[in-house]
């Protein structure tokens, strides 16, 4: 008897190369005033034309779904091998104006004001609800990205429903998704994977400056876990450079949250040092390197402060323990440094992504596949013991009759 198929046994992610020909996705995370959105612009303007600019150029716009031929036309018709393409998300409600043209933008779905003024929300419980809400429809996000990233348009086109918020292009290739697929269809699901063609490189993802609205949240956790299997994905990790030149201790509060950040989610993470036209990385990246300096300068530090309270005694040996406890974090750890204002660095940025990106499957996808071993392992005992249980209830209704 065939064991009936559960949702992990389809993931994309673990399909044979899939890996290889999946454009990578960078989710931008960090705090307040980091420069996130910055950040995001000048790595769009070091990308082709393969995203909102060269839609609308098409005259398709950014979230239609007959955009998708005008992108993969672009892509196939002009042979641009050196810059690499992209596709940007903004995740961000609250924001007002972006610096960068957002294909796929939150604030098309849920109104951040009107949230907050219906559920009677501050600004933090606003952006969250907003995030919940759109959680609701990532499923028909994950589908555009698919015909984006590899031109896998509908077969069935007749099948296009309307739905109520006008994404009718997406709803089809979630239902296909959810359809039970029979053997024909499997056989040219890796057929199609065999010989599918990468349209993005890079898929990046902006998120809100409230970091704890994203990073710990449950919505935050959905968007993590759906792109990551689907595509390789990474989180990169902007730091206020500055911030971190005028105490030790600010460095090590970054440091403590990307740390945080790496294990919930248990995916590759890169430390952006952003504004270095203000202050270089240097520093920064040898604190990551070599301990003894680290401690150089925290002492350097406390007794310059010696008077403040905060930066000796108890909070100074914090500090210290800590440094030691995150060494052999920093070893496992990506860096880089970039300014986002004059786009300095942002070659290594993207080589260091690249880095991170075979760090995903070396690690995430080996311990997905041993979770999902490890779940259907877990079914396959409970079946056997739910059958024991049914024959000796059987056995036992068997006895009774017979009496």
């Amino acid at each position: 008897m065939a064991e009936p198929e559960h949702p992990e046994d389809k993931i994309p992610i673990l399909q044979p190369d899939r890996v290889h020909k999946s454009p990578t996705c960078v989710i931008v995370v960090g705090m307040a005033g980091s420069g996130k959105t910055t950040l995001m612009a000048q790595l769009q303007r070091s990308l082709a034309d393969g995203s909102e600019d060269a839609l609308s150029s098409e005259g398709a716009g950014g979230d239609g779904g007959e955009s998708e031929a005008a992108a993969g036309d672009d892509t196939n018709a002009t042979p641009r091998s050196k810059p690499p393409t992209g596709y940007l998300l903004n995740l961000d409600p609250a924001t007002k104006v972006i610096p960068y043209g957002a294909s796929i933008d939150i604030r098309d779905t849920v109104d951040y004001h009107q949230v907050m003024a219906q559920h009677k929300l501050g600004p933090n419980g606003a952006i969250l609800t907003c995030l919940n809400l759109f959680a609701t429809k990532f499923d028909q996000v994950m589908s555009i990205l698919e015909r984006r990233s590899f031109g896998d348009a509908p077969t069935a086109p007749t099948t296009t429903s309307s739905s109520d918020d006008g994404e009718e292009d997406s709803k089809p290739a979630a239902e296909a998704a959810s359809s039970p697929p029979t053997a024909d269809v499997e056989n040219d699901k890796e057929a199609k994977t065999a010989e599918m063609k990468k349209l993005l490189d890079y898929i990046l993802v902006d998120t809100p400056g409230q970091i704890e609205s994203f990073s710990w949240s449950a919505s935050g956790q959905i968007f993590a876990e759906s792109l990551a299997s689907a595509f390789p994905t990474i989180l990169a990790y902007v730091v206020d450079t500055p911030r971190c030149a005028s105490s030790p201790n600010t460095f090590m509060s970054n440091m403590l949250y990307a740390c945080s950040m790496m294990y919930r989610t248990r995916l590759p993470l890169v430390v952006v040092f952003n504004k270095t036209d203000v202050v270089g990385s240097e520093f920064a990246e040898e604190w990551m390197t070599d301990y003894e300096a680290f401690q150089t300068a925290l002492d350097d530090f406390t007794t310059e402060n010696s008077g403040d309270a905060a930066t000796s005694g108890y909070y100074a040996s914090l500090t210290r323990s800590l440094s030691l406890v995150l060494d052999e974090f920093y070893s496992v750890l990506h860096h880089c440094g970039v300014s986002a204002a004059t786009g300095d660095g942002v070659p290594g940025f993207w080589d260091t992504v690249d880095r991170a990106a075979q760090d995903f499957e070396a690690d995430y996808v080996a311990d997905l596949r041993d979770r999902v071993e490890e779940r259907k392992a877990r079914r396959r005992a409970k079946t056997r013991h739910d059958m024991k249980r049914l024959e000796r209830d059987m056995k036992a209704a068997s006895v009774k009759d017979e009496e």
